[in-house]
């Protein structure tokens, strides 16, 4: 069952989607947080996993971050990872006002950009009894080395510079600026990011999974702010709280999982979803069921006690 709520992040109120096993069982109940990927919203990838996480008995709670979908927050298409990191610690303060809810067995569960912000906030929220991640990406180390980690330096050099004279053109009174996340074209996608930039391109921008409050584009003040974060700093912190990341054997950007995975204590996990790219296990069920499965045995055991039958 799916439910509209909505809960503070902030003083932003925040739009989500709670999603709860149509089971008939009674008591409070281990639950999810599930955050969206980078320019996603509530309705995509992390609805589809908060929705086959409560099919295997968990509540889950998937939601639209600030300044995205429909949360508030003004300029919109602002991508602030503190901000995110606090919506993340926001949802499970709202999972602890509820009563069927257990507050000692909340995990979250991040994917893409979220699967860094997931850890960044599992690091000094210890209401977070387990995390899992899927697809992870730490947005900064992606506008500063590109998806494949081989990005010239000249290219984030130009895109400070293009934010900080959009700073100083809003100081002056000029609307807020911004920048398209996505080319026009599958083949510009294609030129510009490789097969990378073009599944992203065909998530977001066709019939696969197009959704019309799914940000295409940020403000141009998210570059220096995501510039400057990390969400490995603390990765270290969230031992002795178990981590399982799930990474696809094909994805690109595989190489942040990894290196979050090596800075990270244990208990840990990563395991690799065979055949899959970043953007297929947002939604290509061959790729999506397995991680699932996975995911659902790691909370079951850690959250629950019990291993799903």
């Amino acid at each position: 069952m799916k439910t509209d709520v909505t809960f503070l992040s902030a003083g932003l109120v925040l739009a989500g989607h709670l999603y709860t096993p149509d089971d008939g069982a009674d008591g409070p109940r281990a639950a999810v947080v599930v955050g969206h990927p980078g320019s996603g919203v509530k309705e995509q990838a992390a609805g589809l996993y908060a929705r086959r996480l409560a099919e295997r008995g968990f509540t889950a709670l998937a939601f639209d971050a600030a300044h995205q979908g429909e949360s508030e927050g003004a300029p919109r298409g602002l991508e602030d990872p503190a901000q995110r990191v606090e919506d993340l610690k926001a949802a499970v303060s709202f999972l602890t006002t509820r009563d069927d809810v257990d507050p000692e067995r909340i995990g979250v569960l991040g994917i893409c950009a979220s699967g860094g912000y997931a850890l960044a906030a599992a690091a000094t929220d210890h209401r977070i009894t387990a995390v899992g991640t899927v697809s992870a990406a730490d947005i900064a180390r992606q506008f500063r080395y590109g998806a494949d980690g081989a990005q010239e330096p000249g290219v984030l050099q130009g895109m400070l510079d293009a934010a900080a004279a959009a700073r100083t053109a809003e100081a002056r009174g000029a609307e807020t600026q911004t920048f398209p996340i996505f080319p026009e074209t599958a083949e510009q996608a294609r030129a510009l990011g490789g097969e990378h930039g073009f599944e992203g391109f065909e998530y977001y921008c066709t019939d696969r999974a197009r959704h019309p409050r799914s940000a295409t584009s940020f403000t141009w003040s998210s570059v220096d702010r995501m510039t400057f974060f990390d969400a490995f700093r603390g990765v270290e912190l969230i031992a002795p709280r178990p981590l399982l990341m799930l990474v696809g054997r094909e994805a690109v950007t595989d190489w942040m999982s990894v290196e979050a995975f090596q800075k990270a204590r244990e208990p840990k996990a990563l395991r690799w979803i065979e055949g899959a790219s970043h953007v297929d296990l947002y939604d290509r069920e061959r790729y999506v069921g397995p991680a699932v499965a996975r995911l659902a045995e790691f909370f079951a055991t850690h959250l629950t006690g019990q291993r799903p039958s």
